[in-house]
């Protein structure tokens, strides 16, 4: 294939304008920023948005059963029907409630979180996040008789309390007697404080024990929905498992999936990812754009070696290919380099973090690095289309070279 050599040639060969082999080198360079680029920005999206669910996940379940009604009375049978059904891991009753929890130093606004300690450990990773006491600890009583609570670390800082100090919880629906709604106090005992990495949960979150959340809210033994958790494998049909349970319950039950919940979230990042993707793709096609002048200012130098070849035999479709090939080499040599220094770099983020993030504004404090080997193959192949197309005219105008006039 007498075309390759002569490409390999005029690739190593010296040209009588530096200019042109300089030309050719920031074109490689070129790719191969435009890729390390696109590889860790899409890591980085993909890192994000899978640390985000996990943490999401870690705080919710996969699924949330309710009844449209309102409470659900008899809802140990209705979470052992849940758990019956195919692809259900746990499954766990809970209560919700806004109130505000008062400490040495202030009060705060949170979301009080009524749970199972022994059917809660099934459905969401408190244990895992415990910093301080075990979600075991809800179920203890002590002799005071004063109800245990876990809460986040950003909330115990803010009201500058630890465990086994006391702090207040205040419902503003209270009874009503003629001065007024009077709002109902109960002392609580700090038994434990978790850190989940969100700031969001960490300083507004706190749990409790069902029947403890029940007596302060003065509802009876009832549960406001049940949560649910999938096997692994099947998260991503959660959806499919949550119309499921919907049947198996009856009319007037409604189960939302994780999926559904934060569908407007991860919408948005789908759609950041595939505008940066668009944006960093610029810088190669800004390298394909030096391909183009490199091998058109070639063409012009080899104008009478191309007329030599042609007054000898070849082809016009045996010129296209010298040049071709000369762009296949430039655009492989900068998508490898690329594909090398981006999962390189994407490595050293990983395993040594050293980009830390504010935790009050993001959900993490490390900058995630996710790679995706769906992710590299397109970038990889982009990149060595959009090299490749470069090609196309430089190698068609030396076909057109014609040895009559240029010989003459």
């Amino acid at each position: 294939m007498y075309e390759w050599f002569i490409s390999r040639r005029y690739l190593r060969a010296k040209h009588r304008h530096r200019f042109i082999s300089l030309i050719t080198l920031i074109s490689v360079i070129g790719i191969t920023v435009g890729v390390i680029a696109l590889i860790v920005v899409l890591s980085v999206y993909s890192g994000f948005t899978e640390g985000l669910r996990d943490q999401i996940l870690g705080i919710n379940s996969h699924i949330i059963v309710q009844r449209v009604e309102g409470s659900i009375d008899n809802y140990d049978l209705a979470r052992d029907r849940v758990n019956s059904v195919d692809g259900v891991v746990g499954a766990t009753p809970y209560l919700y409630a806004q109130t505000l929890l008062s400490g040495p130093s202030g009060g705060a606004g949170i979301i009080l979180r009524g749970i199972e300690p022994e059917t809660a450990k099934q459905v969401i990773n408190l244990e895992s996040q415990m910093t301080v006491g075990s979600i075991d600890d809800l179920s203890v009583d002590d002799d005071e008789r004063i109800p245990p609570i876990i809460i986040g670390t950003q909330l115990a800082d803010d009201l500058r309390v630890g465990v086994g100090g006391k702090v207040r919880l205040i419902s503003p629906s209270g009874p009503l007697t003629p001065m007024g709604i009077i709002p109902k106090i109960k002392t609580c005992r700090i038994v434990g404080i978790f850190e989940s990495g969100m700031y969001e949960y960490d300083s507004s979150l706190a749990y409790m024990d069902i029947h403890d959340v029940q007596d302060f809210l003065e509802t009876g033994d009832v549960a406001h929905g049940i949560e649910v958790v999938v096997e692994k494998k099947r998260l991503n049909q959660a959806d499919a498992i949550a119309l499921e349970i919907a049947d198996k319950l009856g009319p007037g039950t409604i189960a939302r999936d994780w999926m559904a919940m934060n569908r407007n979230l991860f919408a948005a990042f789908k759609l950041e990812k595939i505008g940066m993707f668009i944006c960093v793709a610029l810088i190669i096609l800004v390298a394909a754009l030096n391909i183009i002048s490199a091998l058109i200012m070639l063409v012009m130098e080899k104008a009478r070696d191309i007329a030599i070849l042609k007054s000898m035999g070849a082809t016009s479709r045996s010129i296209m290919k010298i040049f071709f090939l000369q762009g296949l080499v430039i655009s492989l040599t900068g998508t490898v380099l690329g594909v090398i220094g981006g999962l390189g770099l994407c490595e050293l983020l990983s395993r040594y973090r050293f980009i830390e993030l504010p935790s009050n504004v993001y959900p993490m404090t490390t900058l995630p690095i996710k790679v995706l080997p769906a992710d590299v193959a397109i970038i990889a192949l982009c990149s060595i289309v959009i090299s490749l197309s470069a090609t196309i005219y430089p190698s068609w105008k030396a076909s057109t070279v014609k040895p009559a006039e240029v010989l003459s």
